[in-house]
Protein backbone atom coordinates (compact mmCIF):
# COMPACT_ATOMS: atom_id res chain seq x y z
CA UNK A 1 0.00 0.00 0.00
CA UNK A 2 2.78 2.42 0.93
CA UNK A 3 4.64 1.63 -2.30
CA UNK A 4 1.55 2.34 -4.40
CA UNK A 5 0.95 5.59 -2.54
CA UNK A 6 4.54 6.70 -3.08
CA UNK A 7 4.30 6.02 -6.83
CA UNK A 8 1.13 8.16 -7.02
CA UNK A 9 2.76 10.99 -5.10
CA UNK A 10 5.84 10.85 -7.31
CA UNK A 11 3.72 11.16 -10.44
CA UNK A 12 1.84 14.09 -8.97
CA UNK A 13 5.08 15.86 -8.08
CA UNK A 14 6.52 15.24 -11.52
CA UNK A 15 3.48 16.73 -13.23
CA UNK A 16 3.06 19.70 -10.91
CA UNK A 17 2.82 22.97 -12.88
CA UNK A 18 5.85 25.19 -12.52
CA UNK A 19 6.36 28.84 -13.22
CA UNK A 20 2.66 29.58 -13.69
CA UNK A 21 2.17 33.31 -14.11
CA UNK A 22 -0.49 35.24 -12.24
CA UNK A 23 -3.72 35.78 -14.20
CA UNK A 24 -4.27 39.29 -15.53
CA UNK A 25 -6.32 41.70 -13.43
CA UNK A 26 -9.89 41.70 -14.67
CA UNK A 27 -11.05 45.12 -15.76
CA UNK A 28 -14.13 46.37 -17.51
CA UNK A 29 -13.73 50.13 -17.93
CA UNK A 30 -16.96 51.86 -18.84
CA UNK A 31 -15.74 55.45 -18.98
CA UNK A 32 -18.55 56.77 -16.79
CA UNK A 33 -18.01 60.17 -15.19
CA UNK A 34 -19.29 61.07 -11.72
CA UNK A 35 -22.80 62.09 -12.80
CA UNK A 36 -23.20 59.02 -15.01
CA UNK A 37 -22.22 56.79 -12.12
CA UNK A 38 -24.80 58.43 -9.89
CA UNK A 39 -27.48 58.07 -12.57
CA UNK A 40 -26.73 54.41 -13.22
CA UNK A 41 -26.48 53.52 -9.54
CA UNK A 42 -29.77 55.27 -8.79
CA UNK A 43 -31.64 53.65 -11.68
CA UNK A 44 -30.48 50.16 -10.77
CA UNK A 45 -31.20 50.57 -7.07
CA UNK A 46 -34.67 51.93 -7.77
CA UNK A 47 -35.37 49.02 -10.13
CA UNK A 48 -35.30 46.68 -7.11
CA UNK A 49 -37.30 49.01 -4.83
CA UNK A 50 -34.35 50.70 -3.21
CA UNK A 51 -34.48 54.44 -2.56
CA UNK A 52 -31.67 56.85 -3.36
CA UNK A 53 -31.65 60.46 -2.15
CA UNK A 54 -28.93 63.02 -2.81
CA UNK A 55 -28.31 65.13 0.27
CA UNK A 56 -25.63 67.45 1.57
CA UNK A 57 -22.89 65.79 3.58
CA UNK A 58 -23.93 67.71 6.69
CA UNK A 59 -27.70 67.39 6.07
CA UNK A 60 -28.36 63.67 6.29
CA UNK A 61 -29.52 63.82 9.91
CA UNK A 62 -32.01 66.54 8.95
CA UNK A 63 -33.30 64.33 6.13
CA UNK A 64 -33.93 61.46 8.54
CA UNK A 65 -35.56 63.81 11.07
CA UNK A 66 -37.95 65.02 8.38
CA UNK A 67 -38.72 61.84 6.45
CA UNK A 68 -38.75 58.84 8.75
CA UNK A 69 -41.18 59.82 11.54
CA UNK A 70 -43.90 60.33 8.92
CA UNK A 71 -43.30 56.72 7.82
CA UNK A 72 -43.76 55.43 11.36
CA UNK A 73 -40.04 54.81 11.79
CA UNK A 74 -39.04 56.00 15.26
CA UNK A 75 -36.92 53.29 16.93
CA UNK A 76 -33.42 53.87 15.58
CA UNK A 77 -30.25 51.79 15.86
CA UNK A 78 -26.72 53.15 15.48
CA UNK A 79 -23.28 51.72 16.10
CA UNK A 80 -20.38 53.27 18.00
CA UNK A 81 -18.48 55.33 15.41
CA UNK A 82 -18.67 58.89 14.03
CA UNK A 83 -22.02 58.25 12.31
CA UNK A 84 -23.57 57.24 15.62
CA UNK A 85 -22.21 60.36 17.33
CA UNK A 86 -23.44 62.65 14.55
CA UNK A 87 -26.93 61.19 14.62
CA UNK A 88 -27.12 61.28 18.43
CA UNK A 89 -26.17 64.98 18.39
CA UNK A 90 -28.77 65.99 15.80
CA UNK A 91 -31.58 63.45 16.09
CA UNK A 92 -35.09 64.67 16.68
CA UNK A 93 -36.85 63.95 19.95
CA UNK A 94 -39.23 61.81 17.89
CA UNK A 95 -36.68 58.98 17.88
CA UNK A 96 -35.96 56.32 20.46
CA UNK A 97 -32.25 55.70 20.02
CA UNK A 98 -30.46 52.40 20.66
CA UNK A 99 -26.77 51.65 20.27
CA UNK A 100 -25.19 48.38 19.16
CA UNK A 101 -22.67 48.44 22.00
CA UNK A 102 -22.92 45.00 23.59
CA UNK A 103 -22.95 41.31 22.76
CA UNK A 104 -25.89 40.20 20.63
CA UNK A 105 -26.98 37.54 23.14
CA UNK A 106 -27.76 40.28 25.66
CA UNK A 107 -30.40 41.98 23.50
CA UNK A 108 -31.20 39.76 20.51
CA UNK A 109 -34.98 39.86 21.03
CA UNK A 110 -34.97 43.65 21.09
CA UNK A 111 -32.87 43.88 17.93
CA UNK A 112 -35.22 41.64 15.98
CA UNK A 113 -38.52 42.92 17.36
CA UNK A 114 -38.10 46.47 18.70
CA UNK A 115 -35.95 48.30 16.13
CA UNK A 116 -37.49 50.10 13.13
CA UNK A 117 -34.33 51.13 11.27
CA UNK A 118 -30.54 51.09 11.46
CA UNK A 119 -28.07 53.61 10.09
CA UNK A 120 -24.70 52.45 8.75
CA UNK A 121 -21.88 53.78 6.67
CA UNK A 122 -20.60 52.11 3.51
CA UNK A 123 -17.21 51.42 1.98
CA UNK A 124 -18.31 52.14 -1.58
CA UNK A 125 -21.02 51.86 -4.21
CA UNK A 126 -21.01 50.02 -7.56
CA UNK A 127 -22.75 51.90 -10.35
CA UNK A 128 -23.03 49.06 -12.86
CA UNK A 129 -25.02 46.82 -10.51
CA UNK A 130 -26.57 49.38 -8.15
CA UNK A 131 -24.82 47.79 -5.17
CA UNK A 132 -23.50 48.96 -1.82
CA UNK A 133 -20.27 47.55 -0.39
CA UNK A 134 -19.96 47.29 3.39
CA UNK A 135 -17.10 46.17 5.61
CA UNK A 136 -18.80 45.36 8.93
CA UNK A 137 -16.68 45.76 12.05
CA UNK A 138 -17.04 46.03 15.83
CA UNK A 139 -18.43 49.58 15.55
CA UNK A 140 -21.05 48.62 12.96
CA UNK A 141 -21.67 44.85 13.14
CA UNK A 142 -23.11 42.91 10.23
CA UNK A 143 -26.54 42.44 11.82
CA UNK A 144 -27.20 46.19 11.61
CA UNK A 145 -27.72 45.87 7.87
CA UNK A 146 -29.52 42.51 8.03
CA UNK A 147 -32.01 42.51 10.92
CA UNK A 148 -34.00 45.80 11.13
CA UNK A 149 -36.94 46.33 8.72
CA UNK A 150 -35.26 49.42 7.22
CA UNK A 151 -31.58 49.91 6.47
CA UNK A 152 -30.40 53.50 5.95
CA UNK A 153 -26.96 53.51 4.29
CA UNK A 154 -24.76 56.58 3.97
CA UNK A 155 -22.68 56.61 0.78
CA UNK A 156 -20.18 59.28 -0.20
CA UNK A 157 -20.89 60.26 -3.81
CA UNK A 158 -17.16 60.24 -4.57
CA UNK A 159 -16.98 56.59 -3.46
CA UNK A 160 -19.05 55.37 -6.40
CA UNK A 161 -17.02 53.02 -8.60
CA UNK A 162 -18.04 51.79 -12.03
CA UNK A 163 -18.07 48.14 -10.97
CA UNK A 164 -16.59 45.60 -8.59
CA UNK A 165 -13.49 45.11 -10.76
CA UNK A 166 -12.59 48.79 -10.52
CA UNK A 167 -13.12 48.80 -6.75
CA UNK A 168 -10.89 45.76 -6.21
CA UNK A 169 -8.11 47.19 -8.36
CA UNK A 170 -8.12 50.78 -7.07
CA UNK A 171 -8.55 49.79 -3.42
CA UNK A 172 -5.84 47.09 -3.70
CA UNK A 173 -7.92 44.28 -2.26
CA UNK A 174 -5.20 41.84 -3.29
CA UNK A 175 -3.08 43.05 -0.37
CA UNK A 176 -5.83 43.82 2.15
CA UNK A 177 -8.74 41.48 1.53
CA UNK A 178 -11.49 42.05 4.14
CA UNK A 179 -12.55 39.23 6.42
CA UNK A 180 -16.21 40.08 5.84
CA UNK A 181 -17.51 42.17 2.94
CA UNK A 182 -21.18 42.64 2.10
CA UNK A 183 -22.56 43.53 -1.33
CA UNK A 184 -26.13 44.79 -1.02
CA UNK A 185 -28.33 45.38 -4.06
CA UNK A 186 -31.68 46.60 -2.81
CA UNK A 187 -33.91 45.29 -0.01
CA UNK A 188 -33.96 41.61 0.90
CA UNK A 189 -35.72 39.57 -1.78
CA UNK A 190 -36.33 35.96 -2.67
CA UNK A 191 -38.44 33.96 -5.12
CA UNK A 192 -40.30 30.66 -4.87
CA UNK A 193 -40.30 27.84 -7.41
CA UNK A 194 -42.88 29.74 -9.50
CA UNK A 195 -40.53 32.76 -9.60
CA UNK A 196 -42.86 34.95 -7.56
CA UNK A 197 -40.62 37.64 -6.06
CA UNK A 198 -41.12 38.58 -2.40
CA UNK A 199 -39.34 41.32 -0.47
CA UNK A 200 -38.23 41.41 3.15
CA UNK A 201 -38.38 37.68 3.83
CA UNK A 202 -34.82 37.21 5.07
CA UNK A 203 -33.76 40.77 5.85
CA UNK A 204 -34.75 44.44 5.55
CA UNK A 205 -38.00 45.18 3.74
CA UNK A 206 -36.61 48.55 2.64
CA UNK A 207 -33.25 50.12 1.82
CA UNK A 208 -32.57 53.85 1.66
CA UNK A 209 -29.24 55.12 0.34
CA UNK A 210 -28.41 58.69 1.25
CA UNK A 211 -25.87 59.84 -1.32
CA UNK A 212 -23.70 62.43 0.43
CA UNK A 213 -22.35 65.32 -1.61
Amino acid sequence: MNEARNRILERLRANRPRGVSMPPVYAKPLGWNRERRIEEFTARMQAVRGEVHRVGRDRWVDWINTELPSRGMRRALVGRGPIAAQFADGASADFELSRYDRAIDEWKDRLFHEIDFAITGTLAGLAETGSLVLWPDADEPRLMSLAPPLHVALLEADRLFENFAELIEKEDWASRMPTNALLISGPSKTADIEQTLAFGIHGPKALITLLLE
